[in-house]
């Protein structure tokens, strides 16, 4: 359901995680806006990765 929210951890090298915090800041959003947008954009390319099991095959 759109507007469901569920709190998640993720873990990320500081160095990336400092950058994405300042586009954040220069944005004036939340980080966590910031992950979702990079989602949105992103999801079609990496749909495009082959899965674990078809690396091993």
């Amino acid at each position: 359901m759109k507007g469901d929210k569920k709190k998640q951890s993720l873990y990320f090298p500081v160095e990336m995680l400092e950058e994405m915090q300042q586009e954040a800041d220069r944005q004036e959003r939340p980080l966590s806006w910031i992950m979702q947008q990079a989602w949105k954009i992103s999801r079609d390319r990496i749909m495009t990765y082959p899965a674990v099991e078809e690396l091993n095959a």
